[in-house]
């Protein structure tokens, strides 16, 4: 849902920010307005690879100037229309206006969802902001600047109720409207860019998780660890906001999907918050509960106003949804049954001793490049099977990615000996900013400096020092799963079709290792499960 949000955030931002042009001009029809709306979020997009550190030191100003704007706005609104129209803060008046309207209030509210809109993405900003800054910025600029712009505009709606469709523009003094303009368009890709950093923001955490594949991500800072890009998701949600600009011509049908997106993020978010708030930070289940009712009950009224819409332009969320999950469930199923597979078939102390004894021993270097910190992975049998050799010193390499900035170097490896002699396991440390480069001699100087900073005799650093003069490579496993005839052909088909479709074009655990191809050996092994 929040890639749903992702890609409906840009085109409903740009295009309400856009379609003021309009009223200056009658020459100037909706074709024209989502033309200039692509052109805008193609530039939007393709801005994405020099990251938001490159340009956010123009979101604050720009913000400030916005809410400035807009509150002195709905200010100059509020006292030349209608004072008194300051009394919709009171409470009392949501229970006149249902009972007023009945189901059509009820209907509407489907429309006022669109007033909290970008709430639902706070938690991407805690990759660039702490919570008390957050906090403050909302209660004392952002909340009291809608409450003023929100007034005004009705304040001038009561006075000039046949401009209901262009009340934000209308209600901008004259001398006023350009520089308006400006800063609205500037304000909506200040906001696309807070749920397209959310995309990537859940994307991460979702592959962090190990229940996404893995697409690649770049750290644009080196100050604040959340600030990433990834070009493969850049792509997808440029070509998701277009079609659906272009498809629904900037209709209200855009407005329909983005309600239901935010809703259904709210209220996932509420179920999801209510978990972590019993198991993790251990709050009395009586609050949580009290919790879970109270925003679920609003949530919930929300919700079923907008199930109507589904049908208008609502199904788009649910469709961006279905194919992320599809994406997701397939993968993490892919993944368990993987993990499962290498569990039962690790090699045991006793045969890994047996095989590298009965092997042909050659001279040089061997890294095993696995993702298992402990045991020996079922790819070092299947190799010592077929080669019917294996390298005088053996080394499985494990790679560690750290929630810091850089790895000191001489913090980088850390180095475990095995049984027989030769075998050593080098757990492999970076920092999202460091070069993950093994190409050059440099990086197997260093693993050799730490495999006889651990040598118990010189018989041993002897052997280091030949192999190392043999020559060295590295041993990449490619697994493929195939499910047996005997499971039913749902779950075969998940396995042998997409699974296999997504690991083949998805990026490998490994494949942000900067390798020597000259050096590198990929040994394929299929695990019929």
């Amino acid at each position: 849902m929040v890639m749903g949000d992702g890609a409906l955030t840009p085109s409903i931002s740009v295009l309400s920010a856009v379609q003021g042009i309009q009223s200056r001009s009658s020459r100037i029809t909706q074709d024209h307005v989502v033309i200039l709306c692509v052109i805008i979020l193609v530039f939007l997009f393709l801005f994405q690879r020099h990251g938001t550190s490159k340009v956010s030191f123009t979101f604050s100003p720009i913000m400030l100037l916005w809410f400035a704007l807009v509150s002195s706005i709905g200010l100059y609104n509020i006292i030349k229309y209608y004072p008194p129209v300051l009394k919709a803060l009171s409470p009392h008046y949501i229970y006149i206006y249902f009972v007023r309207n009945k189901r059509a209030g009820w209907e509407q509210l489907g429309a006022a969802i669109l007033c909290i809109t970008g709430s639902e993405a706070m938690f991407a900003d805690l990759g660039h902001f702490n919570k008390l800054s957050i906090q403050m910025a909302f209660s004392f600029l952002v909340y009291p600047s809608l409450i003023l712009a929100y007034a005004g505009q009705a304040a001038f709606l009561i006075k000039n109720p046949s401009k209901l469709s262009t009340t934000f523009y209308s209600s901008i003094p004259e001398p006023l409207f350009w520089p308006m303009f400006i800063v609205a368009s500037l304000a909506a890709i200040v906001a696309s860019q807070a749920l397209i950093s959310a995309s990537y923001s859940i994307i991460r955490q979702s592959i962090a998780l190990g229940c996404f594949p893995r697409v690649t991500m770049k750290h644009t800072s080196e100050k604040y660890e959340g600030q990433v890009h990834s070009p493969e998701i850049t792509y997808f949600l440029m070509i998701v906001c277009i079609l659906i600009t272009v498809g629904f011509k900037g209709g209200p049908e855009v407005g329909q999907a983005y309600g239901v997106a935010v809703i259904w993020v709210m209220l996932i978010t509420t179920k999801l918050m209510t978990v972590v708030m019993v198991i993790i930070w251990q709050v009395h289940i009586a609050l949580a509960g009290l919790f879970y009712i109270v925003y679920t009950s609003i949530e919930g009224l929300y919700t079923t106003s907008l199930l109507y819409k589904i049908a208008q332009g609502g199904w788009v969320p649910f469709a961006i949804t279905a194919f992320f999950l599809i994406i997701t469930l397939s993968w993490t199923y892919g993944r368990s049954k993987k993990n499962g597979y290498e569990a039962s078939n690790l090699m045991d102390r006793q045969e890994f001793i047996k095989t590298v004894t009965m092997s042909n021993r050659v001279p040089g270097i061997c890294f095993f490049c696995t993702d298992l910190m402990n045991g020996i992975p079922p790819i070092v049998r299947h190799y010592a099977h077929h080669m019917a050799c294996l390298r005088e010193l053996m080394v499985f390499v494990t790679v560690r990615s750290l929630h810091v900035r850089s790895v000191l170097p001489e913090e980088r490896f850390l180095i475990d000996k095995l049984e027989p002699f030769g075998v050593y396991r080098c757990i492999v440390q970076y920092g999202y900013m460091d070069n993950q480069d093994m190409e050059d001699s440099e990086y197997i100087a260093s693993v050799i400096a730490s495999l006889k900073d651990i040598a118990e005799n010189e018989n041993e650093i002897a052997l280091i020092d030949s192999a190392l003069a043999n020559g060295s490579s590295f041993v990449i496993g490619r697994v493929i799963l195939s499910m047996s005839t005997r499971k039913n052909c749902f779950k075969r088909f998940v396995i042998n079709n997409l699974y296999r479709f997504l690991q083949k074009n998805f990026r490998s655990n490994i494949s942000s290792l900067k390798i020597a191809p000259g050096k590198t050996l990929q040994i394929g092994m299929q695990y019929e499960i």
